[in-house]
């Protein structure tokens, strides 16, 4: 008598939604973990500098320049308040100034125009009437330039954008390694144990030690 061979049982759609899960999971989370390297490290250096600012920060650098701009920019004629884009940007070609203005004041008598960037800062005071200013800059270093694009600090919208996609991938490649763990049938359980672990070890530092 002619044996026939075993029939393999269908494949459910449960059984292929979970593989092919696991696969989408696996390639999200090697390519996103390749895009988002550098991301961490930066983040990851940065934080500990930032913890010790004081420790690693260099020595800031501050120098003070004189100079004269024209009357008819600080009291137009027409009594209309001085031109503040054209002052600001005679200022930043001259000296060549770094950073966003991020501030302009304007009274009776001077004029004050500050410039942030990350680790930077240059203000300025103008009398209105002798024309003259006085600027002052400040460097404060390459620890202090990182810390500040670590907090966002002084480092425009594009830079903020930049930020908020960072935690996107960082929270993406952080989901993704849960979800295959859960495929790791022999490591699943332990896995959950150490992510609860450590999750509980945090907050048990922030409840002991933060003031």
């Amino acid at each position: 008598m002619a044996t026939t061979a075993p029939t393999k049982p269908p494949i459910t759609l449960a059984v292929r939604l979970r593989k092919r899960t696991a696969i989408i999971s696996r390639w999200l989370h090697i390519y996103l973990s390749m895009v988002s390297f550098a991301i961490v490290l930066f983040f990851s250096i940065t934080g500990f500098t930032l913890n010790h600012a004081e420790a690693l920060g260099g020595k800031e650098k501050t120098t003070v320049t004189k100079g004269e701009l024209p009357h008819e920019w600080l009291r137009p004629a027409d009594g209309a308040e001085p031109d503040k884009l054209k002052i600001a940007e005679e200022l930043r070609s001259r000296h060549k100034l770094h950073g966003a203005v991020s501030d302009f004041r304007v009274d009776d008598t001077q004029l004050e125009v500050s410039f942030k960037g990350p680790g930077y800062a240059a203000d300025i005071f103008i009398d209105r009437d002798t024309n003259k200013y006085d600027l002052t800059e400040t460097r404060n270093g390459f620890v202090a330039v990182v810390n500040d694009l670590h907090k966002g600090r002084d480092s425009g919208a594009v830079w903020a954008a930049m930020i908020d996609i960072s935690a996107v991938l960082l929270t993406l490649v952080s989901l993704t390694g849960l979800v295959l763990l859960f495929f790791v049938y022999k490591r699943r359980v332990s896995g959950l144990i150490v992510a609860v672990a450590g999750g509980l070890v945090c907050y048990l530092v922030y409840l002991r030690f933060v003031p």
